[in-house]
């Protein structure tokens, strides 16, 4: 019986050990702040709303330029089709392979759409969704945004579960969160970590402002969802930070305040609306610090904020008044202490919104309200996303412009990311005057342009133009790899 009593007693005294480290807590739907969580019910909520995607390329076949490194030797003076004997190229077909991948996503409303990462969608030919249920659906891609690496897809269902979406912005740092995915094709993988910094800028992607997690996240997890522990979805898990690339690192998530915006736009519109300041920039502190390692003392009035390094002319922040110099430390109220903060709020806005701006001036507080254009330089929306391919950013030309190279009209080249300008080998300034020998005066010529093209047999860009020093290029820009 004394022995009984002693392990009676050994284990009453473990189970309170373990209640007072939190090993025994009763799950609920709103935990207790301070108080040890139970995640099984953020779990519970998560996994029927997290889906496994695959991903299928088809084998294509491909046009390419090979150089052949004997035609200088055999043909020197370019008497057989190689001019000038400098290396000359041929065109041959090529077969793709055929490649699969897999990926993660989440279920955001019961009649079928599903919130992903542009890279793991980007491409496919074929989209199957497994539901963690076993159901598999084809699915097809509503719109893709790189430039967040977010994506909408759908599939044909009814009364699908869903995860509710939860407000990003209200994430503490040192909260609980779950990572929940398919990491190497391990479905329903639930893993658990804190949230460990928030407004993270990794320089990957064009608009980031990524929540940073210690959760395990591995390849097969992007697209995949972070969830708080009232079980409500505050960020889709998109990269992995690791010397080896493993979970030994950290795992980074799109904040839902970016997730919502860029969802509505893909289904209203078919592409992202962005509204731009017009300024280039660098955390304040970060700017401070880099003086100081040249040996100089800044004063700005301030340590945190995003400095402003240039501004664009026409630009909403140029209507605003701000200057070179300056430190943007508000938007709408808001106290904005690095540009992914700053990046984050603008994300959430469209052109023709209103937007206040404050400011230090020679470390004096300014505050302005303006209306934000977008890439073109007005307050339009875009209500296709046929100029992706393209992959830049283009405005009307200014008279200003038109007066000085002597012409009546074009479209200028702002911006050039990756995509079949690139490649083509287009410039930022050049301006674009004839495509496929028709004129082309404003953005919706050029999107029913690129769409005809790209419908055509010969899917390629015949562009005409001139660059501002008044040298004019032509360029065949290809479409159908793209």
């Amino acid at each position: 019986m004394k022995k009984i009593s002693k392990y009676l007693c050994l284990a009453m005294c473990l189970v309170a050990v373990a209640f007072s480290t939190g090993a025994f807590i009763k799950a609920s739907a709103s935990p207790v702040v301070g108080q040890p969580v139970d995640l099984t019910y953020a779990a519970e909520k998560a996994l029927p709303a997290v889906v496994h995607i695959k991903y299928v390329q088809n084998s294509k076949v491909k046009t390419v330029e090979v150089q052949d490194p004997f035609s200088d030797f055999f043909d020197p003076f370019g008497f057989f089709g190689n001019p000038g004997g400098n290396g000359g190229s041929q065109k041959r077909q090529v077969q793709t392979p055929k490649r699969t991948a897999t990926g993660s996503g989440v279920i955001i409303s019961s009649d079928g759409y599903i919130v992903t990462n542009n890279h793991v969608v980007e491409g496919a030919d074929e989209l199957t969704v497994t539901l963690n249920d076993n159901r598999e659906f084809s699915a097809r891609i509503i719109g893709t945004d790189k430039t967040t690496d977010l994506a909408l897809i759908k599939v044909d269902a009814k009364g699908l579960p869903t995860l509710p979406v939860g407000e990003s912005d209200k994430l503490k740092v040192g909260e609980w969160v779950i990572a929940v995915g398919n990491p190497f094709g391990l479905n329903n993988t639930v893993t658990a970590g804190i949230i460990s910094a928030k407004a993270r800028s990794l320089g990957a992607n064009g608009v980031e402002s990524f929540i940073q997690t210690d959760a395990a996240i591995n390849q097969g997890n992007s697209g995949g969802a972070l969830v708080n522990t009232s079980g409500e979805l505050v960020g889709i898990n998109a990269m992995l930070a690791s010397p080896t690339g493993g979970n030994i690192g950290y795992g980074f998530a799109i904040p839902t305040t970016i997730m919502n915006k860029v969802v509505a736009d893909l289904k209203q519109y078919g592409t992202v609306q962005r509204a731009f300041l017009g300024i280039k920039g660098s955390d304040a502190r970060m700017y401070i610090d880099d003086q100081k390692d040249k040996g100089k003392e800044v004063d700005l009035g301030t340590n945190e904020g995003v400095y402003v390094q240039e501004v664009e002319d026409d630009g909403a922040a140029f209507d605003a008044g701000v200057m070179s110099g300056d430190v943007i430390t508000e938007l709408d109220g808001k106290k904005i202490t690095k540009m992914a903060e700053l990046m984050e709020m603008l994300a959430n806005k469209r052109p023709g919104d209103k937007l206040t701006i404050g400011y230090l001036h020679n470390k004096k507080k300014v505050s302005k309200t303006v209306t934000l254009k977008n890439a073109q330089g007005n307050t339009k929306v875009i209500k296709t996303a046929d100029l992706d391919v393209l992959g830049a950013n283009f405005r009307e030309v200014p008279a200003a412009i038109k007066e000085q190279l002597n012409i009546s009209y074009g479209l200028e080249v702002m911006k050039v990311n990756s995509g079949a300008l690139k490649d083509a080998g287009v410039n930022k300034g050049f301006i674009m005057q004839r495509v496929n020998d028709q004129p082309v005066k404003t953005l919706e010529e050029l999107q029913r342009l690129v769409k005809e093209a790209s419908m055509s047999k010969d899917p390629v860009l015949y562009i005409q133009g001139i660059y501002p020093t008044g040298k004019k290029a032509y360029f065949a820009v290809p479409l159908e790899n793209n």
